[in-house]
């Protein structure tokens, strides 16, 4: 390293972000994720005997991924290497690689490769890796925002340990952030900075798990905010709310959360909750989710789970679909209120969607015929074969109703739809019998 080099280095540090600036450089020092960095646990356990074997960190940012492994190159005594799948091309990669293999071959150490973003390697890098990482040149820690199972080379990650890391909690942010307003060396320590209780709760509550935003937001109160008449900077609920300005809500629309929030979503309708159905409504719009993809599901719901029990839940969902294609944000978010409160309110049947998917069961499995007399008879030739011929035609009949054989010959016991005592599906179920019992 040159006297540039080092010039450099020595500037971005202390120009670093706070977030990066206050990075645990310990095990000790890093906070929360205490389900796998608990004392007792393997990952604790395999960076502290420095035997730590390829892994995927997997997690919402702000999380500490990059902390850890940080922390593991700071602990061990192999080589270290970190690359940006976002930046990272093939000569990197082989550049890693060639590194790797003479440090191993003349010093015997081995090589911890770690890729930041790893999901963002398409599948041909991956593959690249893999044979370093099955022989051992390599140790990989991969970095992912996104479900592994979803973006990562299956092979890949059958040679990797999979740690899933939780949005940090509240408790824990208040601790980063106090840390970082105390550190002299790496801080904000310099500052004579205080902040007031609720000033602190409010950015760790905001914070969403993420310790990087509320440090940005706690940095920005500090370097933004003048000295108080004791000399010092006081970051208040005032200074906080202006510096965060908006929740940063965890949801990514092609990943995890998009597909828990749906999940809570449409189960919450289901169980007639509407406050829990109104809420994972909110929150899938407040992060900007397609109001049309939205509308189906509750579509969806209103057939599958509503049913008969309530007829007029499917209209009313439709109804709401066509409007908010028609209306649009911010208005869409009443109508869709609406269709959702409605839906998750209404009494529960699922006898219609139970009936098809049985349905589809017996045609999978059973070659039926149907009967003659309900065949067509009107196409040529259909009259001399004798199709139609005995059919009772229902409105001929008192109620509309005569009771004959409607389903094959194969199956003609089976019984599909079992309506429920359930909301207007009790009324279906009562005539049903009544005619049955004819």
């Amino acid at each position: 390293m040159d006297l540039f080099d080092y010039m450099r280095d020595h500037t971005m540090k202390s120009e670093a972000p706070l977030a990066a600036r206050i990075r645990p450089v310990k095990l000790q020092e890093v906070v929360g994720q205490q389900h796998i960095l608990g004392k007792d646990k393997l990952l604790y356990r395999a960076i502290q005997a420095d035997k730590l074997r390829s892994v995927i960190f997997y997690g919402p940012p702000g999380t500490g991924k990059t902390t850890i492994a940080r922390v593991i190159a700071n602990t061990t005594s192999a080589e270290f290497t970190q690359i940006n799948a976002t930046t990272a091309g093939k000569k990197d990669m082989e550049e890693v690689v060639r590194q790797a293999k003479d440090s191993l071959g003349m010093y015997g150490k081995r090589t911890i490769l770690f890729v930041d973003e790893i999901h963002r390697f398409n599948k041909g890098q991956q593959d690249y890796l893999l044979p370093f990482v099955e022989d051992g040149t390599l140790i990989l820690i991969g970095a992912t925002t996104e479900n592994p199972y979803f973006e990562v080379n299956g092979a890949l990650l059958s040679r990797s340990i999979i740690f899933e890391l939780k949005a940090l909690e509240k408790a824990d942010i208040k601790e980063l952030l106090r840390r970082a307003l105390t550190d002299v060396e790496r801080g904000m320590g310099a500052y004579q900075a205080v902040i007031e209780e609720d000033a602190l709760d409010f950015l760790a509550d905001l914070a969403g798990g993420d310790a990087r935003n509320a440090l940005n937001a706690l940095e920005l109160g500090v370097l933004t905010t003048g000295c108080g008449p004791d000399g010092k900077i006081h970051i208040t609920l005032d200074v906080a709310s202006e510096c965060i300005q908006k929740k940063i809500v965890r949801y990514d629309k092609g990943g995890d959360e998009h597909y828990d929030t749906i999940s809570a979503f449409i189960k919450s309708m289901r169980g007639s909750d509407p406050d829990a159905a109104i809420f994972y409504l909110a929150k899938m719009l407040y992060a900007g989710e397609d109001i049309r993809f939205i509308a189906r599901r509750i579509m969806i719901c209103a057939s599958e789970d509503v049913g008969n029990a309530d007829p007029q839940a499917l209209p009313v969902a439709v109804a709401a679909a066509q409007a908010v294609e028609r209306v649009g944000m911010p208005e869409a978010q009443i109508i869709l209120a609406h269709a959702v409160s409605y839906v998750a309110s209404a009494p529960k049947s699922n006898a219609a969607s139970s009936a098809i998917f049985q349905a589809m069961e017996v045609v999978k499995r059973t070659t039926t015929t149907v009967p003659v007399h309900l065949q067509d008879r009107h196409y040529g030739g259909a009259r001399k074969l004798g199709h139609g011929e005995g059919y009772l035609y229902a409105h001929d009949y008192p109620e509309h109703y005569v009771k004959q054989q409607y389903l094959p010959d194969e199956i003609r016991d089976q019984s599909f739809y079992h309506p429920t005592d359930i909301g207007y599906e009790q009324e279906i179920a009562g005539r049903l019998k009544r005619l049955r019992e004819r």
